[in-house]
């Protein structure tokens, strides 16, 4: 499976993103889908998830109710909407798939990775 990330870019404190993650190869649609995302200095950390049928969701404390993440199987493809975005988002932000494990928190357990695109958040 290739992933393959978009969306990112610099944006005020209180602006809105979306990112866009696209799956090729395999059978990602029955995958369940992630966001990670890795600050300078930091170690990379769980954002958001969501189940291969997309009934379920599972968001890291810091970004609920700011971040919603969705899919559209049919375009093999998972969002992720940021709005009311900070400073402390800034982080490069990877999609990743886990292939039964539910829910996918933890970044040594995902089975794919695409690159990462980077959200820069000014103050």
């Amino acid at each position: 499976v290739q992933l393959q990330a978009s969306g990112g870019g610099l944006v005020q404190a209180g602006g809105s993103l979306r990112l866009s993650c696209t799956a090729s190869g395999g059978t990602s649609s029955t995958y369940h889908m992630a966001w990670f995302r890795q600050a300078p200095g930091k170690e990379r950390e769980f954002v958001a998830a969501i189940t291969w049928r997309g009934g379920s969701t599972r968001y890291t404390d810091s970004v609920k109710g700011r971040f919603t993440i969705s899919r559209d199987n049919a375009k093999n493809t998972v969002y992720l909407q940021m709005n009311n975005l900070k400073p402390e988002d800034t982080a490069v932000y990877y999609c990743a798939v886990e292939r039964s494990i539910w829910p996918p928190v933890n970044p040594s357990g995902m089975d794919y990775w695409g690159k990462g695109t980077l959200v820069t958040v000014s103050s």
